[in-house]
């Protein structure tokens, strides 16, 4: 099921997750994971049938014209089948709904490969982003 808010249960699972993919795998500090948007910004999370989390993404317009998907991760059992391109297609649909024209995120290199697939467009050269060789990539949605 897919879930869209800001509720605190909504908010445990999905911290939850991206302490499991972002802290543990990846190794990255948890006081640079979780910052201040984590109090604003609403989230889609998308549980099992056993309600345990798939993926989720962090919903936010950078500005009235852009969305901008941001700590988005798919859970290690779920990978490779297709939920986070659905996940990802749900948060630009609702974008566009809200007048956004574009998505503007940025991708670990090693996922560069899955936002090309998705229509995004590398817009930057290389930066690290918490400790993390990145890209910027950009997605025309209308």
């Amino acid at each position: 099921m897919l879930y869209f808010g800001r509720s605190p249960w909504l908010t445990a699972q999905v911290y939850a997750l991206r302490r499991t993919v972002f802290v543990e795998e990846q190794q990255i500090p948890a006081a640079l994971e979780f910052d201040r948007l984590d109090q604003t910004c609403p989230y889609y999370l998308w549980l099992d049938d056993n309600d345990q989390p798939i993926a989720t993404v962090r919903y936010q317009l950078s500005d009235p014209m852009t969305v901008q998907p941001d700590r988005f991760c798919v859970a290690a059992a779920y990978r490779q089948q297709g939920y986070g391109k659905r996940l990802l297609a749900f948060l630009e649909e609702r974008g566009q709904r809200a007048g956004a024209e574009r998505a503007i995120l940025s991708a670990e290199i090693t996922a560069s490969g899955f936002y090309l697939s998705c229509g995004y467009q590398i817009h930057s050269a290389p930066f690290l982003e918490d400790g993390i060789p990145c890209v910027t990539m950009l997605k025309k949605l209308k």
